[in-house]
């Protein structure tokens, strides 16, 4: 297969069901709130995209740091098998060189909701190594992401073999109209960068969403208020 082996994987975790729109933080409880949700998630996708899945086997890696290791077995082949590395956070550098090389380069690994970004996230002394390690062997292989950007909802999505990043703005101030998606940059194999999406967000929505959502309230009412006479 040409699919590269080492795969990058951001996936967003769904809101708990008890959220509620005042809620300040979703996930006080941080990566051990969302490690079950995602432990949920990660089996899914490995016994998606596993031929013939069969035993799956998991360890936690890092109480403290919430970072899990994944193994779906293939029954077709071992060289079937995918693992996959949960939350791995800086601390876990030399762990998964020592998975990279257990699992072999003729099987898949993954990393998934990785909890860094680049080498310089590693600090001064290990900065090299783990661009040897991690970045030099890793590319995406999956991601949606969302943010905010200038206060806008900012999506952005990639799936390896479709075009690269997109990235889109999500309008839904306006309760009658129902939600709107505007996209933003041309479809990239860089991921976009804050700045050019800001830079895009200003052309496309000159007003700030908060200028919208006063515009909204003096032509419709409050909402509160609409429907009364």
């Amino acid at each position: 297969s040409k699919t590269p082996r080492r795969l990058y994987i951001d996936y967003l975790i769904p809101l708990p069901p008890e959220t509620v729109a005042a809620d300040i933080d979703p996930w006080p409880g941080g990566l051990a709130q969302m490690y079950p949700y995602a432990e949920q998630i990660i089996t899914d996708v490995l016994s998606g995209v596993v031929e013939d899945p069969g035993n799956l086997s998991s360890q936690i890696l890092s109480p403290q740091d919430c970072c899990g290791f994944f193994v779906q077995e293939s029954k077709a082949s071992p060289e079937r098998d995918v693992a996959a590395i949960l939350f791995p956070s800086v601390d876990q550098l030399e762990k998964i060189d020592e998975i990279d090389r257990m699992v072999g380069k003729d099987r898949t690994l993954l990393i998934f909701n990785r909890q860094f970004k680049r080498p310089e996230d590693f600090g001064f002394r290990k900065k090299d190594r783990s661009q040897q390690v991690v970045f030099d062997r890793f590319e995406w292989g999956f991601a949606f992401q969302e943010f905010a950007c200038r206060g806008e909802d900012v999506k952005l999505n990639f799936e390896l073999g479709h075009g690269g990043w997109k990235s889109c703005v999500i309008c839904d101030e306006d309760v009658d109209a129902g939600a709107k998606e505007f996209a933003l940059l041309e479809p990239s194999f860089d991921r976009p960068v804050y700045e050019d999406l800001e830079r895009r967000i200003n052309k496309v929505l000159p007003e700030p969403l908060w200028m919208r959502k006063m515009g909204e309230a003096e032509t419709k009412g409050l909402k509160f208020q609409r429907g009364k006479k």
